[in-house]
């Protein structure tokens, strides 16, 4: 498909991810002389119709969410049969290929990347979206140390009916919430769930409920507690990955702002009380302190995360018929 030409301005160039719906590509948008990320739903005779569906959605969910941490849409469309979003290219890896590079990350560097998450989907909550599939692979970290929380594929309005069968089960297994592994629907505190296990995660370089298997790693959720955390590990941190990893949603933080808030945004910043922004930033935005990996990534290729799916199969969004059939 390099070189295919849709909506007569975008040029495809090179793919650089593809997870379980869609192929991401980078690409030139030749009307406004810029790279971009395209976005672009794979063929599935199967299930066609839903991915469609989901895909429309992804679209209008990702247009009302602007913010720094965010990932940008840019454009939707359909041309000669295949459905394809326009997003910003983001020159930056998924946080799941930082880890599997790096491991455990140093407890500065999971402050800053887990408040920043916590201010994104602070934003998409607040407009009524789930993003329900929280994990490493849909968080990227550029250069810099500024994290883009991506991909609004199964996301869902709350205050709207998902386009899901009869007792479908979305979500990835290692990241997935209680609620969610026993059947019940996902709200904003499952989204805070994940973040503690990406958390728990960036601290130890281990995935706290891999059991090995789809099931067992989904019940582990319910049923056990996570693994202790190291001592070297701040208490800030600790009480906010501990606050974010209880069982019942009602006993998480009340917000994702409250968890920004406990990592060191002041409230009045959240509010946007007395704030002056940081230069670049739209008035009203509030950017977490970023700290850069170091190094972020020893690669010298061109660094290929862009708004989309994960890199690996273990990492794609389970679609299930039930608990007892999740796929990793």
């Amino acid at each position: 498909m390099a070189g295919l030409r849709l909506g007569d301005r975008y040029v495809l160039e090179e793919r650089i991810a593809s997870g379980g719906m869609a192929d991401v590509w980078r690409g030139v948008d030749d009307v406004l002389q810029r790279n971009v990320a395209v976005k672009i739903m794979r063929a599935d005779p199967d299930n066609e119709e839903i991915f469609a569906e989901r895909f429309r959605d992804e679209a209008l969910h990702s247009a009302a969410l602007l913010h720094p941490n965010i990932t940008t849409l840019f454009d939707y469309g359909e041309d000669d049969h295949l459905s394809y979003l326009v997003m910003e290219l983001v020159q930056g890896l998924p946080l799941s290929a930082i880890l599997r590079e790096q491991g455990a990350l140093v407890p500065d560097t999971v402050r800053s990347v887990l408040g920043q998450a916590a201010l994104a989907l602070g934003t998409a909550h607040e407009a009524g979206v789930v993003h329900r599939d929280v994990k490493p692979a849909n968080i990227l970290v550029r250069e810099d140390g500024l994290v883009k929380l991506t991909d609004f594929g199964i996301a869902r309005a709350m205050d709207a009916i998902g386009h899901t069968r009869v007792g479908e089960m979305l979500g990835t297994p290692n990241y997935i919430s209680p609620e969610q592994a026993v059947g019940q629907q996902a709200t904003g505190a499952s989204d805070l769930y994940a973040l503690g296990v990406v958390a728990h995660e960036m601290l130890t370089g281990q995935r706290p409920f891999d059991r090995g298997t789809p099931i067992a790693t989904a019940m582990s959720h319910v049923n056990e507690p996570p693994p202790p955390l190291g001592e070297d590990v701040p208490d800030d941190v600790r009480s906010v990955v501990e606050a974010l990893l209880q069982k019942d949603p009602d006993a998480r933080p009340e917000n994702a702002a409250t968890v920004a808030v406990m990592l060191g945004v002041a409230p009045a910043e959240l509010s946007g009380l007395d704030l002056e922004p940081a230069a670049g930033v739209p008035s009203g935005y509030v950017v977490m302190p970023v700290t850069p990996l170091t190094p972020v990534t020893p690669v010298n290729q061109k660094l290929p995360a862009a708004a989309g799916a994960g890199p690996s199969p273990a990492d794609t969004p389970t679609v299930a018929a039930g608990p007892e059939q999740l796929l990793d």
